[in-house]
């Protein structure tokens, strides 16, 4: 269905003002407007006047070119979209999950929730409103993201660079130049992650949200997204968003029978196959890097082991001995891949 002239019109003046956000320092003629747009001079000048008029656009006419104020910003905005109430629904959703794992104060997380529950029936968004004010209420005590999170957005929308200064969790401080190519949620790691280019090191790198310390977005430094990046792809073999820069990784893990019923209702990765025990079932998948699947592996408890790859298990095995021992427990014996050591597990997790 072809758009409406008025659809047509919204978009070419968001495309305008694109144009100015990514040329603040060119100067533009009214034909040079026309030719950008694919419209003729007096639409584009019509254009102009309704932006410059409205306040939307702070533009300043110098002779015959078209310039932005000196020291004036504007916000870009999406054009207008209508959704179903099915759809307004899922956003609805998707956005309370997000503000739950990203539980720092982030005003532009809150106002595009506000802005999805406030376009539902009024019954429905009165208890909502209440809802995502309490979600603003438990996070004010939080560190407040926002100025960090909106540079990385634009830049990533607009694909500009974003300067960064980045704490890692070992505590090294750096600064680098870093052009963000996705955004990555995680629910298991209650964070956002950004995965993009850095310069320095000169290298691919994930970030973690809440460990960038300060961004600055870079309107004079735009950047392409190289077309060997696949991140839909790269993210496949990726535990969460962690994949490495070695070869995957085969995991293989035993469940007790217990957990078989909660371990498959979730697909947990793309590559994951389940083949059913006597005992209760293994779990095999194809990884980049094992790091951030830790957790989750002991978040099973008992009722999770590793079986390979070897070095993860005797991480594992590592990890729990040092446990026993904080708590007091003495642990002998190494256990013996594909054989449950019950003295190991049922000491220090108890015994049913």
């Amino acid at each position: 269905m072809p758009k409406s002239d008025a659809n047509n019109k919204s978009d070419r003046l968001d495309e305008l003002r694109l144009l100015f956000w990514n040329n603040p320092k060119r100067r533009f003629t009214t034909p040079e407007i026309a030719t950008n747009l694919n419209v003729s001079e007096d639409t584009a000048l019509r254009y102009l006047s309704n932006l410059e008029t409205t306040g939307r656009l702070p533009l300043v006419k110098e002779g015959r070119f078209w310039v932005l104020m000196e020291d004036h910003t504007f916000a870009l905005s999406l054009p207008a979209i209508t959704l179903t109430f099915s759809e307004a629904t899922a956003l609805s959703v998707a956005g309370r999950l997000l503000s739950q794992i990203h539980d720092e104060r982030n005003v532009h997380v809150t106002q595009a929730l506000l802005k999805i529950v406030s376009a539902l029936p009024d019954k429905v968004a009165t208890h909502q409103h209440k809802i995502v004010e309490i979600a603003k209420e438990r996070q004010q005590n939080q560190p407040d993201r926002s100025a960090i999170f909106e540079a990385l957005a634009i830049g990533w929308v607009t694909q500009h660079r974003v300067q960064l200064r980045y704490t890692t969790a070992e505590g090294k401080t750096f600064k680098c130049k870093f052009d963000p190519y996705l955004f990555e949620p995680t629910g298991i790691g209650r964070t956002i992650y950004i995965i993009g280019y850095a310069t320095p090191p000169g290298k691919r790198l994930t970030l973690k949200l809440e460990r960038i310390e300060r961004a600055e977005l870079l309107k004079d430094e735009p950047f392409d997204i190289p077309t060997d990046f696949d991140g839909p792809e790269l993210l496949k073999k990726a535990w969460v968003v962690m994949f490495g820069d070695k070869e995957p990784v085969t995991l293989r893990l035993r469940f007790t029978s217990r957990v078989v019923t909660r371990l498959k209702e979730t697909l947990w990765h793309s590559t994951q196959k389940i083949t059913d025990t006597e005992e209760g079932c293994e779990m095999t998948m194809i990884i980049g890097d094992t790091l951030e699947i830790e957790n989750w592996i002991r978040g099973w408890g008992p009722d999770c082991e590793v079986l390979e790859p070897q070095d993860l298990r005797d991480k594992m095995i590592e990890d729990i001995r040092r446990s026993a021992h904080t708590y007091g427990i003495d642990l002998d014996g190494p256990a013996t891949a594909g054989e449950i050591d019950e003295d190991l597990f049922g000491t220090f997790f108890g015994k049913e």
